[in-house]
């Protein structure tokens, strides 16, 4: 959906944001970034774009107005050649600060930049990427200073691969608050929503990708941590529902809830079950979901990532269960001993 292939930095800006509860401010540099050498601005492009994905895609939201939303409204200005972008930078460093007010935030370099030639769908748009740095790393350097001697000493610096936050704005669909990708790599605690909640303030467009991901979510949680408190069912069974669940938004191509229930669940109490833990589920996460969409598949590949179909016997033996649960067969011996019996027609 989104290709970065043809991108351009147009203009990069580089400053300081520290702890606002810890009093650390904010550093501003003087001018913009002037990148001259090729090399460092292939490592610059890979470290600020190679996270992103582009399957999700969020707008910019305030339940007052658009124009209340503080980084809508800066890039607005960016994008509309209003205002000078280095001060323009400047203040989204600024309202940064201003939201880094749990103590656990890290103090980080934010790199601001505008791109050109950006592609979506099939289309070339300008963005503007903001990127925060806050994890460190330790690097050995060797220099050769004769035939046989080096100078060996450290630094710390940024691992290019390990982008800790980031997002990207399109300058396209303004009237619905932009389109958007977010990055936040260091997880969902209490001191990292405020990149995306408090910061940035966006809200997930709800798109086949966001649907599939969502509904998946919703039936591995169902699975996972619901059916043990309505049946008593083996661990073979539920990866068999897990398995089930995952092949029905591999070999579809459009979704229809009736039709998942039927031939994943199958069994009427189950069902019943599941469409209670469904309506709770997205009552309590506010999560909007329509019982027919197309899917995606990179949600899909996504997801079944997450869907564990191992079974762990003791520290024995690990059984991966991928195909039919009716080859498995789940027993007592007359010695108090459990086991698993596994029907094959072949070794490989």
């Amino acid at each position: 959906m989104i290709q970065f292939d043809t991108l351009k930095i147009r203009s990069l800006a580089v400053h300081q944001v520290g702890n606002k509860i810890l009093d650390e401010g904010v550093e501003f540099s003087s001018t913009l970034a002037n990148i001259e050498d090729d090399d460092l601005l292939s490592l610059i492009k890979r470290y600020f774009l190679s996270s992103f994905s582009g399957n999700e895609i969020f707008n910019f939201y305030n339940s007052v107005g658009l124009e209340q939303n503080e980084i809508y409204a800066i890039a607005s200005r960016i994008f509309s050649n209003e205002l000078d972008y280095f001060e323009q930078t400047k203040l989204i460093a600024q309202h940064l600060y201003d939201n880094s007010n749990h103590p656990k935030i890290k103090k980080g370099e934010l790199y601001i930049a505008y791109f050109d030639d950006l592609v979506y769908k099939d289309e070339l748009v300008e963005a503007i990427g903001i990127f925060k740095a806050e994890t460190k790393e330790n690097y050995i350097k060797s220099n050769v200073r004769s035939s046989n001697a080096k100078i060996i000493s450290y630094d710390e610096g940024t691992n290019v691969n390990k982008l800790d936050k980031g997002c990207i704005i399109l300058n396209c669909d303004k009237q619905s608050g932009y389109k958007v990708c977010i990055i936040d790599n260091l997880g969902k605690s209490t001191e990292t929503v405020y990149w995306k909640e408090n910061f940035l303030s966006v809200k997930t467009i709800n798109n086949e990708y966001q649907q599939t991901n969502q509904f998946l979510g919703i039936a591995k949680q169902f699975v996972t941590k619901q059916l043990d408190e309505d049946f008593t069912l083996s661990k073979a069974d539920k990866i068999d529902f897990l398995n089930r669940s995952v092949d029905y938004f591999k070999k579809n191509e459009s979704f229809d809830k009736q039709q998942f229930e039927d031939e994943v669940f199958g069994q009427d109490n189950i069902i019943e079950s599941f469409r209670k833990f469904d309506e709770n589920y997205r009552q309590e996460n506010k999560i909007e979901l329509a019982d027919n969409f197309e899917i995606s598949s990179q949600a899909v590949k996504k997801q079944a990532r997450v869907f564990k179909n191992v079974l762990k016997l003791d520290k024995n033996f690990h059984i991966y269960i991928h195909g039919n649960r009716e080859l498995i067969e789940q027993g007592i011996d007359e010695n108090g001993r459990k086991y698993y019996k596994i029907y094959y027609e072949e070794e490989t």
